[in-house]
């Protein structure tokens, strides 16, 4: 389906074509038209398959067509500043054309960046996105301007109930409006989204497409490794892989530093991207990520959702994620809309039940290696079945 085919607003569809962008994804091609008409929304979709265009370009159509600008039209709320930040881009890329407005709301700026924040919703920015923690720290002493919401959107939900975001949602949800539409985009769909959909939307509608599984695109290969081998065999694959961009995942963000500091001297350029890094840091690597300035990300699950950054050729598991849901979302990184990508895996013995469990979610086995570079020796044998005492306690879910 074309994108001139859902009859937008003039000015949005000027930009759409401006950017080249004709053909919608499968997402888009749903959800648009039911947002059009006012639908509440669940809408299930993988990591990289357009869904933060399915629910802006719908909005952005209404408020060009209301053109008041007076008040918040919009409010969406999304679980990191890093995809608040991304959402907030792909609105002021979208809305090239038409006179819409938008800020990303979120933690860990200065003072000028709070008092720029709470001028934009008294001046009514149309399309305000936001972190939950920041949101309720602003909305206690601004919440006349969110009586005029139209449109609540949250992103990501299922990653926000993960960060136990949930009671903050409800607190945010209260300022609002009752005569509203609630649009609610997930990658998964757990029972506790169910809960969450039935607390904030109405009457809604359900897309699910492609739930829990990587994208076509992407060629996952796996190494069984023992720990002690696993850093020599990445410096192996990046050598004489050739890759331009690469994101690495580590368990723990202290891992990320010692792994980012045992990498150096790579020919290419590395950057460690994690939690103690300030908002102004965070922010320059992502550019120098995008811009291709940088090549290598090491980072934590904080990165594993809420980038859209093109052309990412490989992802690599240097640990195992201790959730299936968390490998979709990794590896979803790369082969965005439609593209290719690689990924790969390290798993040691105590991580193979946790990869079997990954295999039992997407549906199919990974290719495995046992045999590494001949200087490192083989890895370990195989056995998902076994079970592993890691120690500690069993964290309650």
């Amino acid at each position: 389906m074309k994108f001139s085919e859902f009859n937008f607003h003039s000015d949005l569809q000027d930009g759409l074509d401006a950017m080249g962008f004709e053909n919608a994804t499968p997402i888009q091609e749903q959800a648009i038209p039911l947002i059009l008409e006012g639908k509440d929304l669940i809408a299930c979709a993988q990591t990289g398959t357009g869904k933060t265009a399915a629910f802006v370009l719908p909005v952005l159509h209404k408020v060009a067509v209301a053109n008041t600008h007076k008040y918040v039209n919009t409010l969406i709320i999304a679980p990191t500043r890093e995809l608040a930040l991304q959402i907030d881009q792909q609105v002021e890329g979208l809305a090239y054309f038409t006179h819409a407005s938008s800020i990303a709301i979120y933690g860990g700026g200065d003072g000028m960046a709070w008092e720029q924040q709470k001028r934009a919703i008294e001046e009514g920015v149309d399309i305000l996105v936001g972190t939950p923690g920041r949101l309720i720290a602003l909305l206690q002493s601004k919440t006349e301007q969110l009586k005029h919401i139209k449109h609540l959107i949250l992103d990501e939900a299922d990653r926000m109930l993960d960060m136990g975001f949930s009671e903050d949602i409800a607190r945010i949800v209260s300022f609002l409006p009752k005569d509203r539409q609630s649009l609610l985009f997930s990658a998964t769909m757990p029972p506790k989204i169910r809960d969450l959909a039935k607390k904030l939307l109405n009457d809604p509608l359900e897309i699910s497409l492609s739930i829990s599984k990587p994208a076509a695109g992407v060629f996952q290969k796996a190494f069984l490794t023992f720990d002690g081998q696993k850093t020599n065999l990445l410096r192996h694959i990046l050598k004489y892989g050739e890759y331009q961009s690469v994101i690495i995942f580590a368990s723990t963000k202290d891992k990320v530093k010692s792994l980012a500091r045992e990498l150096n001297g790579l020919e290419q350029s590395l950057k460690p991207f994690h939690s103690d890094l300030d908002q102004s840091e965070r922010e320059e690597i992502m550019m120098g990520f995008k811009a291709k300035r940088i090549n290598i990300l090491v980072g934590t699950d904080i990165i594993s959702r809420g980038i859209d950054v093109e052309n990412i050729e490989l992802v690599v598991n240097y640990d195992v994620p201790p959730d299936p849901e968390d490998y979709v979302h990794r590896v979803g990184r790369t082969a965005r809309a439609a593209g290719s990508g690689e990924a790969i895996t390290f798993i040691n013995e105590k991580d193979m039940q946790r990869f079997g469990s990954i295999e039992a979610l997407i549906g199919y086995e990974i290719i495995k290696e046992q045999k590494l570079p001949k200087d490192m020796g083989e890895g370990p044998e195989y056995n998902p079945n076994k079970r592993v005492n890691r120690g500690g306690f069993k964290r309650k879910r």
